[in-house]
């Protein structure tokens, strides 16, 4: 298997989530996690949620276009190892946090942080393991 196409698969199918959260408006915000506040701004027409949002899915794009160019499947860009590394370091620290204290902090036990760590920790390990292949 070349982790490095999974963790491509992997970071456009987290940006189409975020697109589909855009066009699924409030409801899809509750679900996903982003906060009451996120949604409560998109019921009112607020851009902020869509910008924050398509932010988002626009850098998690980036992210698999750089797998896919680590992985020979395009043309190459700058600097690809290291913004790969960055990348793998990004969804650790996104998840080691969480999982290492929910049992100590009530606020990292909830549902969506136990999911989402356990999600970025996934990705983490598939950006590490393509790096780990190219060794």
């Amino acid at each position: 298997m070349n982790f490095l196409l999974l963790a491509a698969g992997l970071n456009f199918a987290a940006a189409a989530a975020h697109v589909g959260i855009i066009f699924g408006g409030p409801a899809w915000y509750r679900f996903f996690g982003a906060g009451e506040r996120f949604a409560q701004l998109s019921e009112q027409g607020h851009p902020w949620p869509a910008l924050v949002t398509a932010g988002i899915a626009l850098v998690l794009t980036t992210w698999g276009v750089y797998c896919l160019a680590l992985a020979g499947v395009i043309t190459p860009l700058p600097a690809m190892s290291w913004v790969v590394l960055g990348i793998a370091l990004v969804y650790a620290l996104r998840a080691l946090p969480t999982l290492l204290l929910a049992p100590w902090v009530p606020a990292f036990r909830t549902p969506f942080m136990i999911w989402s760590s356990l999600i970025c920790g996934s990705f983490a390990v598939a950006h590490g393991l393509g790096l780990w292949q190219l060794s």
